[in-house]
């Protein structure tokens, strides 16, 4: 019988598995948000443990350990190695209503029927507002800079993506936190046969985005390239100071590293082949070879939207895994990026689209439309199951039992591979 690292294993190094690995909550955009959880564990009968919320901005749910056993989820997320302590956590409630946990470092201010973040110096930095799911960021701290005199941890210590990080954020790398980090990673590795995710980040063109909004930051890289260069530079030494350290407290606890940058948008990229190979896809190469060099880890994007015209360069440049596979965008077809890239990279995600059958369609027809999903998808491995993107507040969570116990259907995997221990024996 395989475990589940194992199986993981195995589908991204293009060998034979027992059954697709299913990642749920392995990673921010592989999750559930809070209210559409709760919603779940009723429907399952799971009435113990509270709702926790790591992921303030987008309302994700930690998912506990018998919702993970019930669909045989094999991955878990380096944070679930921290915030073990009641006091590492607040009260707070959802936009329903629902009470909840959230990380104790983040103190949401009440504001017109939402909440709003502040920095301690009073700067907004992200509001959520009446009605809406998710905070929003609100403050840009390099929006209006001029020159090159950028300090980029005041930028970073302003910014909310950043301010508002999943456990075990706030961490900065000094010695203290970086022992406090190796110790909970390696509990965190001897307590599961998981595959454990760890988040690092290292975002490029998302940062500018973050730091400088992001029509400034295009116009930078459109009107000021060198200027641009001396930006990305510096933010690649930062990324690399931090990777080092990280690398060090966690890397032989972890087996993915997690790397992130939105590059596309339903219609494609957002920056021309051309803006990626001059400005981006140099200094990935540099951030994943280096943390390859640093730890014996599959380097994983989390890269939203169509981009299949960069896909190529993304390999070139080191990558193992593209998650969410977000196969609704332009020339995101599951079909066409399995026959272009399926000997290169490992499809991490795909599975259900989020945004049409999951949410809106029956049971049956989620199932149906996984089923035909794995078809293409699974065969010569290469593939880890994940619906595209964040199960989002209002999803029945009867269509997401219909989904994962699909991909757990053993007539499937056997009718592909053969029988289950046949195939652990032969990986």
């Amino acid at each position: 019988m395989m475990t589940s690292r194992d199986r993981v294993f195995a589908a991204l190094n293009h060998g034979q598995v027992d059954r697709p690995p299913i990642d749920l909550g392995g990673h921010r955009s592989s999750g559930i948000m809070a209210m559409a959880y709760k919603r779940l564990k009723e429907y399952l009968g799971i009435h113990t443990g509270d709702i926790y919320v790591y992921d303030v901005p987008q309302q994700l749910a930690i998912i506990e350990p018998p919702v993970l056993d019930r669909f045989g989820v094999d991955t878990i997320e380096l944070g679930r190695g921290f915030g073990l302590d009641p006091a590492d956590w607040r009260d707070w409630v959802l936009p329903d209503g629902t009470p909840c946990k959230i990380p104790a470092y983040i103190e949401p201010i009440p504001e017109e029927g939402g909440w709003r973040i502040e920095h301690e110096d009073g700067t907004v930095l992200g509001v959520q507002r009446a009605g809406s799911w998710y905070f929003e960021q609100t403050h840009y701290p390099l929006a209006g800079s001029q020159g090159d005199d950028w300090d980029l941890d005041a930028a970073f210590d302003h910014s909310m993506w950043q301010r508002l990080g999943t456990p075990p954020a706030p961490l900065s790398y000094n010695d203290e936190n970086l022992e406090r980090l190796a110790a909970g990673a390696r509990e965190l590795r001897a307590s599961t046969d998981r595959a454990i995710i760890g988040l690092f980040g290292g975002n490029l063109l998302e940062a500018g985005q973050f730091l400088f909004r992001n029509d400034n930051f295009f116009l930078l890289l459109a009107g000021e390239p060198e200027r641009a260069h001396r930006f990305l530079d510096r933010l690649v030494e930062r990324h690399l100071d931090d990777l080092e350290r990280f690398c060090a407290a966690v890397g032989p606890y972890i087996d993915i590293i997690l790397f992130g940058d939105d590059l596309g948008m339903q219609t494609g990229p957002q920056i021309s082949p051309r803006m990626y190979a001059e400005f981006f896809q140099p200094r990935q190469k540099v951030l994943w070879k280096r943390a390859k060099e640093l730890v014996p880890v599959k380097v994983m994007l989390h890269c939203c939207g169509g981009v299949y015209p960069l896909i190529p360069g993304m390999i070139e440049a080191g990558l193992d895994i593209l998650q969410p596979v977000q196969t609704t965008a332009q020339d995101m077809e599951a079909a066409r990026l399995k026959r272009a890239f399926g000997r290169d990279l490992c499809l991490w995600g795909g599975g259900c689209d989020t945004r049409e059958v999951l949410h809106r369609g029956t049971p049956a027809a989620v199932r149906a439309h996984v089923r035909q999903n794995l078809e293409v998808l699974a065969p010569g491995g290469g593939f880890v199951f994940q619906q595209v993107h964040n199960i989002q507040a209002d999803v029945p969570p009867e269509n997401i039992v219909a989904m994962l116990d699909a991909v757990r259907d053993s007539s499937w995997a056997t009718s592909h591979y053969g029988p289950a221990e046949a195939v652990a024996g032969r990986t």
